[in-house]
C-alpha cells in the first residue's frame, strides 16, 4: 500500500521509522544548503549527502507531495516549508538536559542544535558545576519539577551515570516530560505515555569495531590482502631482493600462496 501525506503533521504510528528519519535528514541538509545561499537542490545531491539513491529520494518526496523537475530540481524553500509543516518543526523545540558532566557539557556547548530548531533551555545536576554552560543556565536537580511546570520543554537529554539513569527517567517523566534521549550506558524502557531513545556510545563503537573486523576477515578470505616482507615495503608475496625465500615473508591476514 502506498502512503501519501496530504495535510497536517505526520502520525509516527502510521509510517516507518526509517522514512521519518530520512525526512529529518533531508531537512537538516536543506537548512545547511540554504545557509550557503542555495535556492534549489537535486535528488542526487540529497541522496549523496545521506548515502541513498536519488530514486529513493524522489520516492520519499513524492510521498509528501513534493515535485521537482530534471532541469531545475526542487525549491529549497518549498521543501523546508513542507517538511516543517509535516514534522512540526516550524517553531523552535525546547529541551532540557540532566547530568552536567563531560558529555553533558559537550552537548550544552553544541550550538548547532539551535540551527536545527532545537534549543536546550536548562541543565540540571546534583552538584551544578556553575551558573551556566555555553550560555545555558544550570540549576540544582531539586529545581527540575518546578522548572518543567513553568516552561514548554517536552524532551529531556539524560547524561548521568548508569546507576542513576532509571531514577532520573522516572523523575523527568513524572514532571511532565514526554520524550527522553538517554545517553547513559543502560537500556531504559518507556511506558505508553512516553518515548525513550537510547544512545549507547560505547555500544556503537564496539559495533563499529565488529563491522571493521568482519570486513577485514572478508577481504582476507577473498584474497584482497597481500603479503609483505618486513624488510622491504615494496615486497609482495616474497618477490623482492630483501627475501631469501617465501618463508622470510611476514604476512598480514593471509598466508603467502605457494609458488
Amino acid at each position: 500500500m502506498t502512503f501519501v501525506v496530504t495535510a497536517g503533521t505526520i502520525n509516527p504510528a502510521m509510517v516507518r521509522k526509517d522514512f521519518m528519519l530520512r525526512l529529518m535528514k533531508y531537512k537538516r541538509i536543506l537548512i545547511q544548503l540554504r545557509s550557503l545561499g542555495l535556492e534549489r537542490v537535486f535528488s542526487n545531491n540529497l541522496g549523496d549527502a545521506i548515502g541513498i539513491s536519488a530514486a529513493l529520494v524522489r520516492k520519499d518526496l513524492a510521498r509528501i507531495e513534493l515535485q521537482g523537475n530534471r532541469r531545475g530540481g526542487y525549491s529549497i524553500d518549498s521543501m523546508l516549508d513542507r517538511l516543517n509543516r509535516l514534522l512540526g518543526g516550524q517553531e523552535t523545540q525546547e529541551a532540557i538536559l540532566i547530568g552536567c558532566g563531560n558529555l553533558g557539557r559537550a552537548l550544552l556547548n553544541h550550538d548547532a542544535f539551535y540551527k536545527e530548531g532545537i534549543k536546550l533551555i536548562a541543565g540540571f545536576d546534583t552538584a551544578p558545576p556553575g551558573k551556566e554552560i555555553g550560555g545555558i543556565p544550570i540549576f540544582p536537580l531539586e529545581n527540575l519539577e518546578n522548572f518543567v511546570a513553568n516552561h514548554n520543554a517536552k524532551v529531556a537529554l539524560i547524561t548521568v551515570p548508569a546507576s542513576a539513569a532509571a531514577d532520573i527517567r522516572d523523575r523527568v517523566l513524572r514532571s511532565g516530560i514526554r520524550g527522553v534521549l538517554n545517553f547513559a550506558p543502560v537500556e531504559l524502557k518507556c511506558s505508553g505515555n512516553s518515548v525513550i531513545h537510547n544512545v549507547n556510545i560505547g555500544l556503537e563503537i564496539e559495533n563499529l569495531f565488529f563491522l571493521v573486523n568482519s570486513l577485514e576477515d572478508r577481504l582476507a578470505r577473498e584474497g584482497l590482502e597481500t603479503a609483505t616482507c618486513g624488510q622491504n615495503p615494496d615486497c609482495v608475496n616474497g618477490n623482492c631482493e630483501g627475501c631469501d625465500s617465501l618463508e622470510d615473508c611476514e604476512t598480514e591476514n593471509k598466508e603467502v600462496p605457494a609458488s
